[in-house]
């Protein structure tokens, strides 16, 4: 496949480290070609993307944004996966719906979303007829969501943090709140309404997650004002309490899950914004199952 980027200087993400990734990989780990660590139904979504099949879920290697909490950090740091073609993905996703799921869910495919997105059309052409999700982090430039554009029917983005220095702390990324607005934009602009078929799975929309952190209670309650404030009822929300402490994070403030009482604080001030479309989880969400093996199933021929 010709890429639509330059590797030799790589720009494609917010970071735009300028890496050359033909002999070297990019401050997201990742290098020339499309690497991914897993690809199987997952039931561990919001019900109206798992459904009672699952989602046929992606997980690609390597990450812009690189938080220092990251649950999924052994794929996010471009280390673990396997090297696969354009055309073998298209076949993973086509073999996803062989399987029965109800989309083909593609989690952070920045550092590829060129060929994600070609991937995505030999697969139409052979056959796919899912909806796609795209499971990201927010911090999403103008070339990402131009490669993958309309191919994608439901957005699902992360909205991390409003303050700049909880960004820098925790994701070395200042910039965050204002590239992950302005990305939402942008993807609302694509995908202005949410459909859902007879099932109550989303076919087309906007779902904007946001995993609230400890001793972050403030910042999430400022991410829920402006998201509401902004778009109101017309995207869905997914309110998350299953932050899980990953080996020793550098903050002792995350060493530790999320209180109970902040977390209802929380969904209590949602409902007082007066957020109606919104998922939230129940107690004993800090799980394993949130973090599945990346063992590279699926990705291989069989």
């Amino acid at each position: 496949m010709q890429n639509t980027y330059d590797l030799s200087h790589c720009a494609l993400c917010p970071r735009a480290c300028g890496a050359d990734r033909t002999s070297t990989a990019g401050r997201c780990g990742a290098g020339t070609r499309v690497k991914a660590a897993r690809a199987a139904l997952h039931f561990w979504e919001e019900p109206c993307i798992s459904g009672a099949r699952g989602a046929g879920t992606v997980f690609f290697s390597g990450c812009p944004l690189g938080c220092v909490y990251c649950q999924n950090r052994e794929i996010a740091s471009g280390e673990k996966g396997v090297e696969i073609t354009v055309e073998r993905l298209a076949q993973i996703y086509l073999e996803l719906q062989e399987k029965g799921a109800h989309n083909v869910e593609l989690v952070t495919p920045d550092c590829y979303a060129p060929e994600a997105a070609r991937a995505i059309d030999l697969a139409r052409a052979d056959g796919l007829k899912l909806p796609v999700v795209c499971n990201c982090s927010g911090y999403e430039s103008d070339a990402i969501i131009d490669a993958l554009g309309e191919r994608v029917d439901v957005w699902m983005p992360d909205f991390k943090y409003f303050s700049p220095d909880a960004a820098a702390k925790y994701s070395r990324a200042p910039d965050y709140p204002e590239v992950a607005r302005h990305a939402l934009e942008r993807m609302v602009a694509l995908r202005p309404e949410c459909v859902f078929d007879g099932d109550g799975m989303m076919r087309k929309g906007v779902l904007v997650r946001h995993m609230t952190l400890p001793c972050a209670l403030e910042d999430s309650k400022a991410v829920l004002a402006y998201l509401y404030g902004r778009y109101g009822d017309s995207i869905w929300y997914s309110i998350m309490s299953q932050y899980t402490p990953v080996g020793e994070p550098p903050f002792p403030e995350l060493r530790a899950p999320v209180k109970r009482a902040d977390y209802d604080d929380l969904v209590e001030y949602a409902l007082a914004l007066g957020i109606e479309n919104a998922f939230i989880q129940e107690g004993g969400a800090v799980s394993e199952s949130f973090i599945p093996d990346f063992d590279g199933e699926g990705i291989l021929v069989q």
